[in-house]
């Protein structure tokens, strides 16, 4: 039974690999080295946790934790930090996405893996979209958690008008080119208000429970804040063709935080009008890190998707029944949206 929204208090993050069963690996790919935590290998298809943005490994131990204390834990797991982030090397200029994409199969595959199930947390989830889309025989199943869609593009591409319609990542956006243009003064800025506790009030709109929100998260915000790097990935997205989703194949599930404030009214149905069999789950408990407020629910929502239950790679069926309330609620307000978009 779940605990009152006023007394749940979300969990620290584990900075420790070992910690939560896995090892750290450096490996060489088409956009340089890329530092991984990989682990809990039973043999089975890979789990991919692909972070977004001011993101890293880390985003995913309550994660991981959570399943472990729920006796259902998440094994064959493959945590990059992506490029521009964490660990790993600098994101190289006028990356695009599919290079993303392309450097996380060559990580799965050099650990060994044919096959596997992505989750992917914002800028993750767009990744974990393209790559399901050009890998689509491989691509078991995607979890996104509080994805990047299309109103983020549109803010991209015209900041005016789209950028009206997800104000909050537009403000992002915003910040983070003014302090890509500042250099490294604008990391010392970012310190200095963190050192202030202002980064806690700045970032609340993220979460929405913010005073329930661990400190440890904001910590792992401000340390992984990389101004040039987001800036470099926002012009990935706004290149991005959003038409490749239609390529994708296997099961897509959502869930996402009913104030998440990187998310524009439409995007349910940008989705669903594009990725067939899409479904989705809101939860007014959680903001933008779906998978911090509410751990239980997004492992619920992967467990729905558990490779037992998956299609075959590239079979594209009715969808399958879950277990997650979030999301069985879901499924009409999402063909509805199909419908309309």
């Amino acid at each position: 039974m779940d605990a009152p929204p006023s007394t749940r208090r979300s969990p620290a993050l584990i900075p420790r690999e070992r910690d939560v069963g896995l090892r750290r690996i450096a490996i060489g790919t088409a956009l340089g080295r890329v530092v991984v935590r990989a682990g809990r290998r039973a043999d089975g298809p890979a789990t991919i946790l692909l972070h977004g943005a001011a993101g890293s490994w880390t985003t995913w131990t309550p994660l991981l934790a959570a399943a472990d204390a729920a006796s259902a834990p998440l094994t064959d797991v493959v945590a990059p930090d992506l490029p521009g982030w964490g660990d790993s090397g600098t994101l190289p200029r006028r990356t695009d996405v599919g290079a993303m994409s392309d450097a996380v199969v060559e990580i799965a595959r050099s650990l060994g893996y044919t096959s596997w199930r992505v989750v992917g947390h914002s800028l993750g989830g767009f990744v974990a979209l393209d790559l399901a889309a050009r890998h689509p025989r491989e691509t078991i199943a995607v979890i996104l958690v509080s994805p990047s869609g299309a109103g983020v593009v549109d803010a991209l591409r015209r900041p005016l008008r789209g950028g009206a319609r997800v104000p909050g990542f537009a403000g992002m956006l915003l910040t983070m080119r003014m302090l890509a243009g500042l250099g490294a003064a604008g990391r010392v800025f970012v310190r200095a208000l963190d050192r202030i506790g202002a980064l806690r009030t700045l970032t609340a709109p993220l979460f929405a429970r913010p005073r329930s929100v661990h400190r440890s998260v904001i910590a792992a915000f401000v340390a992984e804040l990389r101004p040039r790097a987001f800036v470099r990935a926002a012009a990935a997205a706004r290149a991005y063709d959003l038409e490749t989703w239609r390529r994708i194949t296997c099961p897509v599930v959502a869930v996402r935080g009913s104030s998440d404030v990187f998310a524009a009214a439409a995007d349910t149905a940008g989705f669903a009008s594009r990725v067939g069999g899409y479904r989705e789950g809101q939860r007014d408990d959680a903001g933008h890190f779906a998978h911090i407020e509410r751990p239980d629910v997004v492992l619920a929502a992967i467990s729905s998707l558990a490779p037992s239950s998956a299609p075959e790679p590239g079979v594209h069926g009715d969808p399958q029944p879950d277990c997650s309330p979030a999301i069985r609620s879901s499924h009409t307000r999402v063909a509805r949206a199909r419908s309309a978009g």
